[in-house]
């Protein structure tokens, strides 16, 4: 039986993973810091979860013990000041984690990754795989980092690196597009009116795809995860919010966007409390991305279950 560890297994995305795998011929080891997963996971003969924290390697060396393969997830967002954090919490820490993996002979590390690292891309210039981009934002310059990491211990210590570049995931339960909602509801939500272009992916299909990145064999190398559609940010909110009988986000100017990301962030900061938008977030969300998929669909996910959102709105 293949044994897998997910970290940030408590997390939004790590726990979708964990909730769609928990029934397969796998064993998961769950690594969690602060939150819990949810009970029913507990209750699987097939699970382990372990609390661990990647700032101390020790930490980690009980939960990599026989794994054939990781899925990293973990991360910190919504916090103030990321640029302060995320090189310690991104490349510091997964650092920690690949030291470990090595001295526990796992075989293949998949990074949750995505495609601004590249900088800006579209759909005539999709991202492609490269390790040479110059990207803006923190979230994406530490997320390079981590890749390049990933890509030199796979190199020197023979396993197979995997980075899965994931479009916006999408679907209910997706904190960010729960959080839109919300604020749509309320008539609180707004965006740029610059259009932004944006890849899709629909909860199912990251989920098929990550789990098909795990389990089939000869996997390594950079994947870009997305669907077929083609759209703006500002397109697919609208679309969204409107189907759930909610306000259209306003349009408005940067300036006041950035103004209430500072906001979020002194607040934040003040009370040590999650800030729901900061600079970094509105940097990294102004950038437009589309990568090139044709390597998902050979090896990973030939057929998709939902083309476009459009064709997938019950998901909301």
């Amino acid at each position: 039986m293949k044994k897998i560890a997910i970290t940030g297994a408590a997390g939004n995305l790590g726990g979708l993973l964990a909730q769609a795998m928990k029934d397969m011929d796998v064993h998961l080891n769950l690594l969690v810091h602060h939150k819990d997963v949810d009970e029913n996971l507990k209750q699987k003969k097939n699970i382990s979860v372990f609390n661990v924290d990647l700032a101390k390697k020790e930490t980690l060396f009980k939960a990599f013990q026989h794994v054939d393969v990781i899925i990293h997830f973990a991360g910190v967002l919504f916090k103030a000041n990321p640029e302060k954090f995320l090189p310690t919490t991104n490349t510091h820490y997964f650092h920690n984690l690949l030291t470990v993996a090595v001295r526990q002979k796992v075989k293949r590390v998949i990074l949750i990754s995505f495609p601004h690292v590249e900088g800006e891309s579209t759909l005539e210039r999709p991202a492609h795989g490269i390790l040479s981009g110059n990207p803006q934002s923190m979230h994406a310059r530490t997320r390079l980092e981590e890749e390049e990491l990933l890509f030199q211990y796979g190199d020197k210590y023979q396993f197979e690196a995997v980075s899965l570049r994931v479009g916006m995931v999408y679907g209910k339960g997706i904190l960010m597009i729960d959080a839109a909602q919300w604020f749509a509801r309320h008539w609180l939500l707004g965006i740029w009116k610059k259009p932004t272009y944006i890849h899709l992916i629909s909860k199912n299909d990251f989920i098929d795809a990550t789990i098909a990145a795990a389990i089939n064999p000869d996997i390594r190398g950079i994947y870009h995860i997305g669907d077929e559609g083609i759209q703006t940010l500002q397109q697919f909110l609208d679309d969204i919010t409107v189907y759930k009988g909610n306000h259209k986000p306003w349009r408005m100017p940067v300036w006041m966007i950035m103004t209430v990301a500072r906001t979020f962030e002194l607040f934040s900061k003040v009370f040590n409390t999650r800030s729901p938008l900061t600079v970094d977030f509105i940097k990294i969300g102004m950038v437009s991305y589309y990568g090139d998929t044709r390597r998902m669909r050979q090896e990973l996910l030939p057929h998709l279950r939902y083309g476009t959102y459009r064709e997938a709105m019950e998901l909301f």
